[in-house]
């Protein structure tokens, strides 16, 4: 992407850029002060926290309703054959933390905030691909939650297989948030537990294998046309994004030398 982003800016045209921004972290950076230099926008298609059920998530816990947070655990762990309609994914090098999880740390800042340290490990299980397909990544907030987001494409037999949809489990001081399979929502309290749904639209033009990633393209783009149009500020500009793109190669980082790494 660094390239046409680059050519973009150079002719001084606003940019619209799918994730992963870029496939290291020098040249993301570039791309965020080339449009800055230029003075033109960059915006990044990261369209995982748009999806429905998340977002609903992030409602319930900016409610108050459990009091503070302290622990979370984001699953993204799936036996889905993802490489049988995206075969290229085997012959990446670096495979599930740029392609998930640039999605899912993406979507662990926006419900918590910054990272103020990383640690990860990540393993092959997979014989036939060049890249990691298992990745498992715990951080310690600036807020003070510890968050773990687990990752997997090992094509294996899981009970509660549900591509693709991410479980989330929060820990709170006065009760509890976990978002489950179909898109259920749970918050429990001294009061009880609450069941809340949450499933996404339907488009005719979605696959519906993909029916809550695909239905999260939509307001997406619409936030992204939204600030084009001067009428609102995007949530995911290079500026911001480039956040988690720092998440992602300080993962490799701390799996390759199996070491925390620090964020001042």
């Amino acid at each position: 992407h660094a390239l046409l982003v680059q050519l973009a800016a150079k002719y001084r045209l606003p940019v619209i850029c799918q994730k992963p921004m870029s496939t290291d972290l020098a040249s993301a950076e570039g791309m965020v002060a080339a449009c800055r230099a230029a003075g033109v926008p960059l915006y990044i298609h990261e369209n995982w926290r748009w999806q429905t059920p998340i977002r609903a998530l992030k409602q319930a816990l900016d409610s108050g309703a459990i009091g503070l947070p302290f622990r979370a655990h984001v699953d993204m762990i799936s036996g889905f054959p993802v490489f049988a309609n995206q075969p290229f994914l085997k012959e990446l090098e670096q495979f599930i933390l740029t392609d998930l999880g640039s999605h899912t740390l993406d979507t662990a800042r926006f419900l918590f905030g910054e990272a103020n340290s990383l640690y990860c490990q990540i393993r092959k299980v997979h014989p036939d691909i060049r890249g990691e397909d298992v990745a498992t990544v715990m951080m310690q907030m600036g807020t003070g939650i510890t968050v773990t987001v687990n990752m997997a494409y090992a094509e294996n037999f899981i009970e509660r297989e549900a591509f693709p949809q991410t479980y989330f489990f929060i820990e709170g001081e006065r009760g509890s948030l976990e978002l489950g399979p179909d898109y259920w929502l749970r918050t429990t309290t001294k009061t009880g537990t609450h069941l809340l749904r949450c499933p996404p639209p339907r488009y005719a033009w979605a696959d519906p294998a993909y029916e809550v990633v695909h239905a999260s393209i939509a307001p997406c783009c619409a936030n992204l046309l939204a600030a084009l149009k001067g009428q609102s500020a995007a949530e995911t500009t290079g500026e911001d994004n480039l956040k988690t793109v720092r998440l992602v190669f300080a993962a490799y980082d701390s799996a390759n030398h199996d070491q925390v790494i620090h964020f001042s």
